[in-house]
């Protein structure tokens, strides 16, 4: 209970309040350390309308508290909770998760998840051809006019020809992408591919894999998810004897005749992943599989255990059964998801990215011009085969970008550039583009980390959360140790406590009763007589509760005679009762026995004992505070609260 009690105190604390920021105030000061008039005020105003005890609104009770909550954290601090390895994880956990939501443009995550789920309402069916990234070649306008007369040829003649002229599988790549839905291409292939109209080839645009040009061919509705079943025959069998047409199509008749599809999947599929599951496949949307004919005979079934004909694809033969098929989900149940892909997509880029722009404004930041000219000899002889070469002049502490007065320094790049060097190792590309990407990522970096060292100066909704969360923290681990385990675990104390105040813990009248309650008068009138004569609950049951009707319910247990459950006026006498009308129903009480009232043992009253022994032990806790603690309140300051507060 007095746990119970403390965590719905520390939500409160945790709530943040946009109270006007007042001028400061020192209220008390306890044991040399000053509390301003704010802080209090912040804390009063959060707890106003949640206390129910109307005596502790009054601002000297309510001051009471709060010192006793300054108290303990003292008393916390002084016994090196705030040290303990468990609290200091656990703060960590808490600030970096905080962090995340101070560190990103909401505008701008809201308009990429509502863009996101915009895309997903429409498949995109392409083809592109693509220019693999050349180190060797720097000048990219002889890669844009080449894609400028591919995509003629692509546009006028179509994709086959333009892939008998360009594909050679090792530099132009020309391929049917088939459909595609958001998050399955990289961002910028899915945004060109999305803003091109069908029928269209988009102009030339660079990924991090080259060059491309997309020819939109189709534009169309979602189909949603599909959840289907198989069987499915291997074109090649290691029984020769085999005809696997044949074969499929004895399969298909037997389906037809009535037998299991999921015993005949698990007895004659060749696709062993899903046979062990009676064929059945994992969910999944347009262009997720690499068989369109596959997916088309899958969506083209309407009805729950609707099945295909036998068809061919390029795997085997197929029986399809469909299991469900589901449309998109709405936005608002689909958007935590989404929210959490466009974090984790290139899309996360543009968010950050939108960050450092708002942030470059209210910062003074200074960028070193010499960076690249410096890195460039380090990186060119050894950094795609996994070295550096650092000169014996290697200046570490020359500064790279310089945010208000934080410096970011060549070691502070040259890390970041060894956090990148494994991606690099097997990529062709240049020490040039190197430099000038992961640079330009560095500059995004240092000023998003150094808005996430200077959060709590900067903003002080984060420090105000911040700081009450830690609070919390250690209050809790506090009352842990000094309270809750000392109640709960000093079996002699709280025998003690309950041999003095056993008076306190007493049962009144109470009665070991079932009760059948129904809505009907008549049902409980039978329900009287049939008791009467000896039929059990389950005969009853049986009795009069048939034709899907529940006529009549059972409680059984022991009822003090306060409890709600009970009529005021019910006659505690053992035997079968009068029917009585309570809370609109009219109830039977077979009373077994009538307990009177009497003193509850430490076993049954332990709940309440507990608490009020840590009640007890708390009391005479905050006393010695008190006594250790040095508390003195400027009787001023409190004075003029209790006037703008009409007390």
């Amino acid at each position: 209970m007095m746990r119970t009690k403390l965590l719905a105190f520390l939500l409160v604390l945790i709530t943040v309040n946009f109270a006007s920021a007042q001028k400061q105030k020192n209220l008390l000061t306890i044991e040399g350390e000053s509390v301003s008039s704010e802080e209090f005020l912040k804390l009063y105003n959060k707890n106003l309308d949640l206390v129910k005890d109307e005596s502790q609104k009054q601002l000297d009770n309510y001051l009471e508290l709060f010192i006793d909550y300054k108290l303990k954290l003292k008393e916390a601090q002084r016994l090196g909770l705030d040290k303990d390895a468990n609290y200091k994880r656990e703060f960590e956990n808490y600030k970096k998760q905080l962090t995340k939501n101070y560190l990103s443009d909401n505008k701008v995550t809201d308009e990429l998840v509502l863009e996101a789920y915009d895309r997903m309402k429409y498949d995109i069916r392409a083809s592109h051809i693509l220019i693999l990234d050349n180190p060797e070649v720097e000048d990219t306008l002889i890669t844009y006019n080449k894609l400028l007369e591919y995509r003629k040829v692509l546009k006028d003649e179509g994709y086959e020809v333009a892939k008998g002229k360009y594909h050679n599988g090792k530099t132009v790549l020309v391929e049917d992408l088939g459909y595609f839905s958001a998050f399955k291409m990289v961002y910028d292939f899915e945004s060109m591919a999305y803003n091109t109209k069908p029928g269209e080839v988009s102009m030339p645009f660079r990924t991090d894999f080259g060059y491309h040009i997309v020819r939109v061919d189709e534009k169309r509705p979602s189909r949603g998810t599909a959840t289907v079943a198989h069987i499915m025959l291997a074109l090649k069998q290691k029984d020769s004897t085999v005809n696997v047409e044949e074969r499929i199509n004895d399969i298909y008749k037997k389906l037809q005749q009535g037998e299991a599809f999921d015993a005949l999947a698990k007895q004659f599929s060749d696709d062993k992943s899903s046979a062990r599951n009676g064929g059945k496949l994992r969910p999944f949307k347009s262009g997720q599989l690499s068989s369109t004919v596959f997916e088309d005979a899958a969506f083209n079934l309407e009805n729950k255990g609707d099945m295909t004909q036998p068809l061919k694809t390029k795997y085997g033969w197929h029986i399809i059964k469909l299991i469900k098929k589901e449309p998109i989900n709405s936005f608002e149940d689909i958007k935590p998801t989404l929210e959490a892909q466009v974090k984790r997509d290139a899309r996360s880029k543009l968010i950050n990215s939108a960050m450092v722009k708002k942030l470059s404004k209210r910062y003074s930041i200074t960028k070193n011009p010499e960076t690249k000219a410096y890195f460039r000899p380090i990186l060119e002889e050894g950094y795609f085969s996994g070295k550096f070469n650092l000169p014996k002049d290697y200046k570490g502490n020359v500064s790279v970008i310089k945010v208000n007065d934080s410096v970011y320094t060549n070691d502070d790049f040259l890390q970041f550039l060894k956090t990148k060097q494994r991606q690099y190792m097997r990529q062709k590309t240049t020490i040039k583009k190197v430099l000038d990407k992961e640079l330009h990522l560095f500059y995004e970096q240092s000023v998003l980390k150094f808005r996430e060292d200077n959060l709590v100066n900067e903003n002080q909704e984060f420090a105000d959360v911040l700081k009450e969360y830690k609070d919390g923290l250690l209050l809790f681990a506090l009352m842990e140790k000094e309270i809750w385990n000392k109640a709960s675990k000093d079996s002699t104390g709280l025998k003690n406590y309950y041999d003095s105040n056993a008076s306190k813990y007493q049962w009144e009248d109470r009665i070991e009763t079932t009760i059948a309650t129904s809505s009907s008068k008549e049902m409980a009138s039978s329900v009287q007589k049939l008791i009467k004569e000896g039929k059990s609950q389950e005969d009853i049951k049986t009795i009069l509760n048939k034709d899907n009707q529940q006529n009549v319910i059972f409680t059984s247990g022991s009822f003090e005679k306060s409890n709600p459950k009970l009529p005021t006026d019910l006659v505690f006498i053992e035997g079968v009762s009068e029917i009585y009308e309570h809370n609109d129903n009219f109830h039977v009480f077979n009373i077994i026995s009538v307990l009177p009232a009497s003193t509850k043992t430490l076993k049954e009253a332990r709940g309440s004992v507990v608490n009020d022994y840590q009640n007890e032990i708390e009391k005479q806790w905050l006393k010695s505070l008190r006594d250790r603690f040095k508390v003195s309140v400027n009787t001023k300051v409190l004075k003029q609260l209790k006037s703008k507060l009409n007390q």
